[in-house]
């Protein structure tokens, strides 16, 4: 398994390419609401996992989080690819991406969850902070937490 920290297209193309088959071949998610102004080299923050025989496999971005909650970085399009969503490499591209957040002088992150993957992010110290499942991109989500260095958020 190996990180890497997008710094150029070839690598922004392999997170975009995991993004398109998870959201929208998988989840029917139009490609216009996927893709974004984020997914820019040198504007998003993005990250992606290879396996060990070097196939990029997950990925994840993080932005900055409002100005009213300054050091709060955004993590979104957390996604892998469906053959290898038991291998640990959810859990490594989650790692992968917080610890670039907290190098970048961020202490909290936070990130809306398919409902469906609210169990996976409890396992990683997030909490859940919305009071109801909210709709985006026709998928049910929740809104979570987490201090980056590894206490979860009270509330």
């Amino acid at each position: 398994m190996r990180v890497v920290i997008v710094q150029n297209e070839d690598e922004l193309k392999a997170c975009l390419d995991i993004r398109r088959k998870v959201f929208v071949e998988e989840q029917q998610v139009p490609v216009e609401e996927e893709i974004d102004e984020q997914d820019v080299v040198g504007v998003g923050h993005h990250v992606y996992i290879e396996n060990d025989e070097g196939t990029p496999v997950a990925t994840a971005r993080y932005k900055p989080y409002g100005d009213e909650r300054a050091g709060t970085a955004k993590i979104q399009r957390v996604a892998v690819l469906k053959a290898y969503r038991k291998g640990g490499f959810g859990r490594a591209v989650m790692a992968a991406i917080e610890e670039l957040a907290l190098a970048d002088g961020y202490h909290r992150a936070v990130l809306d969850a398919q409902c469906h993957a609210e169990a996976f992010y409890r396992k990683l110290g997030y909490c859940t902070v919305s009071e109801e499942p909210f709709y985006d991109a026709g998928i049910l989500h929740v809104r979570m937490e987490k201090l980056l260095k590894g206490a979860p958020v009270a509330r």
